[in-house]
């Protein structure tokens, strides 16, 4: 599938801005831009709007490593925010930490224009199975 296919699944992610390049299961880059809507106190990127890339573009990391018919849903979201964003594109990589039967872990980090880490998020998804009969 397309990377701006699977952006289109999630109808927030589009709505927020969030852009797609790449999308493989060992890698999904996006980008999303600063812009004042965006913004906080100081002018620096929101940490709602950091947390939107990086759950974004994790959950189509984690979706990419799924078994055949199963679905997920994102089960626990830890990031750590290391610097503010003030201008320019924020690049958020992630990359699966574990993918097996019952669960699914992401690493993904968020850089900015300069390449220096602005934030990581670790988070899991559950993977669901289809019920027999269902």
């Amino acid at each position: 599938m397309h990377p701006a296919d699977l952006v289109a699944t999630m109808p927030f992610a589009v709505h927020t801005g969030v852009r797609l390049t790449k999308a493989a299961p060992e890698e999904v880059v996006g980008h999303l831009e600063w812009e004042q809507h965006r913004t906080t106190a100081g002018n620096g990127m929101h940490g709602g709007a950091l947390m939107t890339l990086a759950d974004s573009v994790g959950a189509v990391c984690a979706f990419l490593n799924l078994p055949a018919g199963a679905s997920t849903s994102t089960t626990s979201s830890s990031t750590v925010f290391t610097r503010g964003v003030r201008k320019g594109t924020v690049t958020a990589t992630a990359r699966p930490l574990h993918a097996g039967r019952t669960t699914v872990a992401v690493v993904t980090e968020l850089r900015d224009g300069e390449d220096r880490l602005v934030a990581q998020a670790t988070q899991s998804q559950a993977v669901l199975h289809p019920q027999p009969g269902s």
